[in-house]
């Protein structure tokens, strides 16, 4: 049975634009435009998730879509960090943000490290790659970055080689025993 995984990141955030570790915030008003014209290109699906996140779920509303919160698509757990700037923490803390930049085990902010997130995905990734038909999943730019790594068997210290824009789309298909990303034509 074969299984197509549309992985879709939510639209974009004030967080996303001063470059913030994201509170649970609304989308801008023009990422609601912009999902709202994306809406007719989308693919058809089986099956809609979404992140627990107020700006993962105001994604599908503004796609028209009803989604059942998925509580494993959870963005990062950035704990102390949270809503602070990446700039703030690299004049405060240069060595711990350079940690965990380059350490998939580390977690200085006391949240959620890489591999913790890798970790939380694994076993939705194998539940969903026997699934059938299509699902749609609203979620966040770490969260596809890993599933992205999960597909190409890759070493998690590739994640910060990955960037995953608002509202962009990653696709994979999986026949039970392994997922391939899926391009699409223009």
């Amino acid at each position: 049975m074969m299984t197509r995984l549309t992985f879709l990141c939510h639209g974009a955030t004030e967080a996303n634009r001063q470059a913030r570790f994201p509170l649970d915030e609304p989308l801008e008003e023009r990422a609601r435009t912009a999902a709202e014209a994306l809406a007719a290109r989308l693919p058809r699906a089986d099956c809609v998730l979404t992140s627990p996140a107020l700006r993962a779920r105001q994604t599908a509303n503004a796609l028209g879509l009803t989604a059942v919160v998925a509580p494993e698509l959870a963005d990062c757990d950035y704990r102390r960090w949270t809503g602070q700037s990446v700039t703030a923490i690299g004049e405060a803390e240069p060595d711990a943000l350079v940690a965990w930049m380059s350490d998939v085990e580390a977690a200085p902010h006391g949240g959620e490290s890489i591999a913790a997130l890798h970790a939380r995905l694994v076993p939705w990734m194998a539940a969903q790659s026997t699934r059938g038909g299509h699902t749609i999943a609203i979620s966040h730019a770490p969260v596809i970055r890993v599933a992205t790594l999960i597909a190409l068997q890759a070493p998690l210290s590739s994640f910060w080689h990955i960037d995953v824009e608002p509202l962009s789309a990653v696709h994979m298909t999986s026949n039970g025993h392994r997922w391939s990303l899926r391009f699409d034509r223009v």
